[in-house]
């Protein structure tokens, strides 16, 4: 695990010498901004002379600690031994700057501080979290008698100038300091920590096993089965019971296994892997949860985890398990895995773990003693995504492991119209079909607009009567970033209409919500949604518009890659055409299928707009009409 590691002895010398914040900048391997810098240079120094001062300059201290399986960082955890019991023990501990901080509108977990914006956590809730994290996941811990200690040091504040923050009442895994109380925060620290070598508890600590424990299990079997009223059908249990099956096999036989269950959107793919979690959860096996998708897994931990940090924390993407313990888990439910990449690797990756990276189906197959792949292979939407049955199962077949093949043709999105799926499938050519006549079928309503207003307006009344409804639109036209006063660019311009792609961040703009509640946040109505925001979301009525990357020449569909403003798509210069024109009809693919009751499309382009209406028409009473 990543830390920076050192006695605070070792980092007294660093700091006196000049050369601690390079020595953590070189440890870390991503870009630290100057105010990282200052943070280290003004902290750490603080806190290693308070250890020496109490005694404890041999202590270790793990310096920006990444939390096992996500991104986070610990500013410290010090280890070593525990004075009373010998035993290895640990204290986290949030450094802060502050002056002076209040709290935010009578809250005990929010607080103001001088000179930021917006609220912030209240340190002392932070430090728990991250206490809690480390007990739910770190195997070192599992069978301690001493949970993790943790606390707040706000080593440049006195009690008056930070008073409402000292309301909240603390326990071992939250205390709060000031510089006022630095008496009590050094006995405090001889009270968890002895004076004698904490390098051992140090190894153990980073050389620890990774994986969810039962306490947390436990949790989120009771709050899954409350908040999840799933009723499997059909190849929905089977492929459910598949997994359960090769969970059992595994441990009985010892034999490693991958579960892969393809289907279309709205085939239930999700709900398998939530019934799988909570049930796993409740039989106290290691589970968790990961997709490529930040949209998806913030969804999932918003709605699913509602309320709960630590059932949260059973939601994690693809790139966590870099660095995980090979068969940590006993299952890793990977859904969305059409988003699996060729490596784990971003710009952020250390430069050491760029260099041993391995492919990431690689990583997600060696996490879990059986792992499960849950995709749709006609959602692969993005250059370097792979994940499709053939890839999976030989890779698979490779290391000689057995693997299911569950397909998933039942629909239970788009009014359950399995037809639906089939004209869309064959309007974009994507199984070799051929453009349909569309009669409807009873079961959905397809329309067209003439205009981006008329879609508009129909939209607005379907939200307006109560019911779910999104635009969305290919990427063809740029997406820029909010303005100075906080409102959002018109960049989806056809002829006078104009309207914003949905908020590029998680964090709301305005009234306009962050991009992974564009989909389940009414105020998502108004902007443009794209295919990354839209991708493993529904709603009741949905809008595309077609943009000049997909127009009708000559009785068929064609892609036109120039018209693409998909940053994607410019970054890799290796895209041929014929991936890109598969990328680009998979696209139109997604958004086409998330409306449940109904679809409205509209074309940028007369001649497509002409050809459509060729092709839908829906009988009403005695006549035939165009569903415009």
């Amino acid at each position: 695990m990543s830390a920076f590691r050192t006695s605070a002895d070792g980092l007294l010398r660093y700091a006196t010498g000049g050369g601690l914040a390079d020595r953590i900048a070189e440890h870390i391997g991503h870009h630290v901004s100057p105010a990282e810098r200052r943070s280290w240079e003004r902290s750490l120094p603080v806190l290693g002379q308070d250890l020496a001062d109490a005694g404890l300059g041999q202590v270790e201290m793990l310096v920006e600690y990444q939390l096992p399986l996500t991104s986070k960082r610990i500013d410290v955890v010090l280890a070593g031994t525990h004075p009373r019991t010998g035993e290895d023990s640990y204290v986290v501990v949030e450094l802060k700057q502050w002056s002076r901080a209040e709290s935010y509108e009578d809250s005990d977990r929010l607080v103001l501080v001088e000179h930021a914006p917006g609220p912030r956590l209240h340190p002392g809730v932070q430090v728990a979290d991250y206490c809690e994290y480390l007990a739910d996941f770190l195997g070192v811990l599992a069978h301690a008698r001493n949970p993790i200690a943790g606390a707040a040091y706000l080593h440049n504040a006195v009690d008056r100038d930070v008073s409402d923050l000292l309301l909240r009442r603390p326990t071992e895994q939250s205390r709060l300091f000031t510089k006022q109380r630095r008496g009590q925060f050094l006995d405090y620290l001889r009270s968890h920590l002895a004076a004698t070598s904490g390098a051992a508890a140090a190894d153990r600590f980073l050389t620890s096993s990774v994986r969810p424990s039962r306490h947390l299990l436990s949790y989120a079997a009771a709050e899954l089965k409350e908040r999840s009223h799933f009723t499997l059908l059909g190849e929905q249990r089977l492929a459910y019971e598949l997994v359960l099956h090769a969970v059992e096999r595994s441990r009985s036989a010892d034999r490693k296994s991958v579960v892969v269950v393809s289907g279309g959107p709205g085939s239930g793919k999700s709900v398998i892997a939530l019934s799988v979690l909570g049930e796993l959860a409740r039989q106290q096996r290691s589970v968790m949860h990961a997709t490529g998708s930040r949209s998806f897994t913030q969804t999932l931990r918003r709605y699913a985890g509602k309320g709960s940090t630590r059932l949260k924390s059973l939601f994690g993407y693809f790139n966590s398990f870099m660095t995980a313990e090979r068969n940590g888990l006993d299952v890793l439910i990977c859904d969305e895995a059409h988003r699996i990449r060729e490596t784990s690797v971003n710009r952020f990756t250390p430069k050491a773990k760029r260099e041993r990276a391995r492919p990431q189906i690689d990583e997600l197959i060696a996490a879990a003693r059986v792992p499960v792949f849950l995709l749709d292979e006609h959602q692969v939407v993005k250059p370097g995504e792979l994940g499709n049955v053939e890839v999976i199962s030989a890779y698979a077949k490779q290391l000689n492991l057995d693997v299911e093949v569950v397909s998933l043709h039942d629909q239970f999105r788009c009014g359950g119209s399995e037809a639906y799926e089939e004209w869309v499938l064959d309007l974009l050519g994507l199984d070799g079909g051929q453009p349909s006549v569309w009669t409807g079928d009873g079961r959905f309503d397809l329309r067209l607009a003439e205009s981006p207003e008329e879609m508009e307006t129909f939209l607005a009344a379907r939200q307006a009567a109560g019911e779910t409804a999104r635009m969305s639109a290919g990427y063809c036209w740029p997406w820029s970033d909010p303005l100075p006063d906080e409102s959002l660019v018109r960049d989806v311009r056809i002829g006078s209409w104009a309207r914003p792609w949905n908020v590029k961040s998680d964090r709301s703009v305005g009234d306009a919500p962050g991009s992974a509640f564009w989909a389940t946040d009414p105020d998502g109505f108004g902007q443009v949604g794209c295919v990354y925001t839209a991708q493993g979301f529904e709603y009741e009525w949905s809008g595309v518009i077609l943009g000049p990357d997909l127009v009708a020449r000559d009785g068929r569909l064609v892609t036109q890659r120039t018209e693409s403003k998909d940053p994607a798509f410019r970054s890799r210069k290796s895209l041929d055409d014929a991936e890109a024109d598969r990328l680009i009809r998979n696209t139109y693919k997604v958004l086409l299928t998330r409306g449940m009751r109904g679809t409205i499309l509209y074309s940028t382009d007369a001649e497509t707009r002409h050809w459509l209406r060729s092709l839908v028409r829906v009988r009403r009473g005695l006549e035939t009409v165009y569903e415009g």
